[in-house]
């Protein structure tokens, strides 16, 4: 890792924001730093925090919370322009309805629902993601993007830009699982379930990603085929991303 860079930022308000840049592409360029940002939800920030933003040139939101996430908490930042890209909690909507059916969430169906919900971002938001990448192609202005907890949603939407920049399957899952040692869980979220179903909603697994980038290969014939077929992004836009995102590295005289 570049040594001048630091993969988290350390916000009072946000406990998962990062930095995704640095990592490996394609033809040995590097992600390049203070681009792009993935994050928890942004309500809490400080006026510390978001001018901490400003002093990284943060200047774009996208936000995927669904429209009730986005009203309970709801935020606006000092010259940085909101878009909203709403996928709704359907695990969330799920874990409701076995109760008001008087069904018992477990860890194993908590860990089903996960990769269902991951499999629906592949078939069902294809919009969504479309919509990122048109973000994402206008300019390089730094931007950040997230959902509430920034995991799923926002994991989702981190490996897709990754992986459209080259960078390898087990460094984006790499990247993907740094949210269990960073993301601080709301005790106002625990709603009575037992630990192990909240370790499996309020955490990440390889399982989940490997879910999606599964239905990826299986239902759409792989990453540049949903890219290109799905999502918009063929090889005239992956260009014009790897001209925006990625830089050679820097070697260091010896």
């Amino acid at each position: 890792m570049d040594q001048q860079f630091t993969r988290t930022l350390n916000l009072a308000g946000a406990s998962n924001f990062r930095d995704i840049g640095g990592y490996q592409g394609q033809d040995g360029k590097l992600v390049r730093w203070r681009r792009l940002f993935r994050s928890d939800h942004l309500a809490a920030l400080t006026e510390q925090d978001t001018l901490a933003l400003a002093d990284i040139g943060v200047s774009r939101a996208l936000d995927f919370r669904g429209d009730a996430e986005r009203a309970a908490l709801a935020y606006a930042i000092p010259n940085v322009r909101y878009h909203a890209l709403s996928i709704e909690p359907t695990v969330v909507q799920r874990a409701k309805e076995m109760v008001l059916a008087g069904e018992q969430m477990t860890a194993p169906i908590a860990v089903s629902l996960m990769q269902d919900t991951y499999r629906a971002f592949v078939s069902h938001n294809a919009r969504q993601y479309a919509e990122l990448f048109e973000h994402l192609l206008e300019d390089d202005r730094p931007l950040v993007f997230h959902c509430t907890a920034g995991k799923d949603r926002t994991g989702f939407a981190a490996a897709l830009i990754l992986l459209s920049l080259g960078v390898p399957r087990p460094v984006v899952m790499e990247d993907y699982l740094l949210t269990n040692a960073l993301y601080r869980r709301p005790a106002s979220f625990n709603n009575g379930a037992p630990d192990e179903v909240l370790n499996v909603l309020w955490r990440v697994q390889e399982d989940f990603l490997e879910a999606a980038l599964q239905a990826v290969d299986a239902d759409h014939g792989g990453l540049g085929q949903y890219l290109e077929r799905q999502l918009g992004v063929g090889e005239k836009e992956r260009a014009r991303l790897a001209e925006l995102y990625l830089t050679e590295p820097v070697h260091k005289k010896s």
